[in-house]
């Protein structure tokens, strides 16, 4: 009986501190608050609902709190300071102020939060993707701090350079890469429609003029149809407009006689071959 007085009495406390308690928190969009007073943990539905960003709270009672007014940067880095850094990479934002990051090393982060994966970072004011960050981990949810001044900012450019070339993980190449930014990388081209699809025209394309005995150099795409750059087996350079739907042949880039249509990429190969 005696622990549940004892019980009893302190939720009494902390429900009289309650009305004269201000405190700090971070809210994500549509999120909750929480604070802890009197050694009991509140979750406040705050008010304004929609409120994102670091706020000084005010609770109106057990289950809501008013913002009295925004955190200033002093405060923010006070409250932060309370938790451990974790080196980050953003890969992609989700939407607000959340992205998806990628740790920048696996086995620090294996060895001190015992997995590796990527993570959802909260209220991110500044940064753009791949660059470096550092965040806090509060045990629950991991927050941002700043941009790391002291990463090489010529990474994160790097690497946007080679998304907007659609280049795959596995011709990503540069000075200073790491397996995590290849994992960081592979993890922001999944957000983009179509990426994948020059690696599938190009597999495509290579195949069939590896049936034919011919191989590919590269290609540009014209709408319906490639332009394929290749060669035949004795080295042989050409360049043919190929339909995309069916392979057929637009233009050889020879004299066929306006029968053109009558091939396919793989049948041009030995058409220029015997030509030859």
């Amino acid at each position: 009986m005696t622990d549940i007085h004892k019980l009893l009495n302190q939720i009494a406390s902390a429900e009289v501190q309650l009305q004269t308690t201000q405190f700090l928190a971070p809210c994500v969009k549509g999120g909750r608050v929480r604070t802890r007073v009197a050694g009991m943990v509140y979750t406040f539905t705050p008010k304004p609902r929609q409120f994102e960003g670091w706020g000084i709270f005010q609770p109106v009672d057990a289950q809501t709190a008013t913002l009295l007014e925004e955190a200033d940067l002093s405060q923010i880095t006070a409250y932060l300071q309370q938790f451990p850094t974790i080196r980050l990479r953003l890969a992609y934002r989700l939407q607000h102020q959340n992205w998806l990051a990628y740790p920048v090393n696996e086995a620090d982060m294996r060895q001190r939060f015992k997995i590796v994966k990527p993570v959802v970072v909260h209220l991110v004011t500044e940064g753009v993707a791949f660059e470096q960050i550092l965040a806090r981990w509060n045990g629950n949810s991991c927050w941002f701090g700043e941009v790391d001044r002291r990463a090489d900012p010529a990474i994160a450019e790097t690497l946007q350079s080679a998304l907007k070339q659609l280049i795959p993980v596995e011709k990503l190449h540069f000075k200073g890469i790491t397996p995590e930014m290849r994992t960081l990388y592979e993890l922001a081209t999944q957000q983009i429609e179509g990426f994948a699809q020059p690696q599938r025209d190009e597999k495509r394309l290579r195949q069939a003029l590896k049936l034919g005995g011919g191989e590919l150099h590269q290609f540009q795409d014209r709408g319906d149809y490639w332009t394929v750059d290749w060669t035949t087996s004795d080295g042989t350079r050409h360049t043919s407009a190929i339909a995309k739907d069916d392979l057929t042949v637009v233009s050889s880039g020879i004299c066929l006689s306006g029968r053109d249509r009558d091939f396919d990429l793989q049948s041009l190969v030995g058409v220029m071959e015997h030509q030859e």
